[in-house]
């Protein structure tokens, strides 16, 4: 039986719940959160037995295995070091941190503690992209020369996850105050991730725009400052010479939640899109290139980032996207906000 910690209880949590809970010998035997009432409401929804207010009282109660850390993202550093300390292995919620020094300081803690340490980036889930990265390894579409890639989503237009006017779960993620490093840090590590691991190559050198756009009266509501940024575009160099276009935002009207990749090689070209939850993957390969047809390719189920953390603790090895990936990843996104406040100009890692 593997025992499972939660610390934080908010809405991301309950997926993480639901997900252990559906696995076959893994319990999740407490939560942590210094909100009484989201952690006692949080724990009678999914049966759990143990509540703790502190992260140090879980540590000493110490009757767990493994942690799903799904603190703020400002708080991940300062909660995840404690249990990397005590041995515990731990999955965390991207980002990893807020900035890349603490980010590398909790990889190299997890290095040194030996334990299974993985970033929740939630679409490594998504099947096309996995078997897209697949191809590209296989050398299917030859050497990688071009990729766009895109994050949009909606809701600062539309009110399908909730009135972000009013719902503190939208809010704060308007405001640097509350932790938020906008549209960048939130979806734009995914999209960077997405296209990134695709390709199979990390980032040599980047620019990059952020904007803010006015959406309230003096740009505040309530105890809010509106001032995370809500759209970026960026322009990469991969190690491997390929360059690309990736650009997010929260303004993109008609789309909830959709990624999108398009991957061009010397043999041929990829794409990989997320749209409406509908994973999908076609190729320009071949014969196909002479008439620019594309052909669909049904994607292999693949399991899920919380299976492969727990078989991860199970086999006693290591597992991708681990905490060096996402230390690598938030030094882009570190650079990101360099180059905006730098006159877009390029950094190079």
């Amino acid at each position: 039986m593997i025992r499972v910690l939660i610390v934080g209880t908010g809405g991301m949590a309950n997926q993480h719940a639901e997900a252990y809970a559906a696995m076959d010998g893994v319990e999740v035997v407490a939560g942590v959160d210094p909100n009484a009432h989201n952690l006692h409401e949080f724990n009678a929804r999914h049966g759990i037995t143990h509540a703790f207010d502190q992260v140090q009282d879980a540590i000493d109660w110490g009757e767990f295995d493994a942690v799903s850390n799904v603190t703020p993202d400002a708080v991940h550093h300062r909660t995840t070091l404690p249990f990397l300390e005590a041995g515990k292995h731990v999955l965390c919620e991207k980002p990893l941190a807020a900035n890349y020094e603490d980010a590398a300081e909790m990889a190299a803690a997890a290095q040194a503690a030996g334990v299974v340490n993985m970033v929740n980036l939630t679409y490594r889930n998504v099947p096309a992209l996995m078997q897209a990265a697949e191809m590209v390894a296989a050398g299917d579409i030859g050497e990688v020369r071009h990729f766009e890639a895109s994050y949009l989503q909606s809701w600062l237009t539309q009110p399908t996850w909730g009135d972000w006017r009013t719902e503190d779960q939208w809010l704060w993620r308007l405001s640097t105050a509350h932790g938020s490093m906008g549209v960048l840090g939130d979806v734009g590590v995914h999209i960077l991730d997405y296209a990134t691991f695709a390709a199979g190559s990390d980032t040599a050198r980047i620019s990059c725009r952020l904007k803010t756009f006015r959406k309230a009266e003096n740009d505040q509501i309530g105890i809010y400052p509106l001032d995370a940024n809500d759209s970026m575009t960026m322009q990469l160099e991969l190690e491997n010479g390929a360059v690309g276009v990736i650009h997010a935002s929260r303004f993109a009207s008609g789309h909830i939640n959709d990624l999108s990749l398009r991957l061009f090689g010397t043999k041929g070209g990829l794409e990989v899109r997320f749209e409406n939850e509908i994973s999908t993957l076609r190729s320009c390969i071949g014969g196909d290139m002479m008439t620019g047809a594309w052909t669909d390719i049904p994607p292999a189920e693949i399991p899920t980032n919380y299976a492969r953390f727990i078989q991860a603790i199970r086999d006693k090895t290591m597992v991708d996207p681990d905490f060096s990936r996402g230390a690598a990843l938030q030094r882009v996104l570190d650079l990101a906000v360099t180059s905006d406040t730098d006159g877009s100009r390029d950094q190079v890692l």
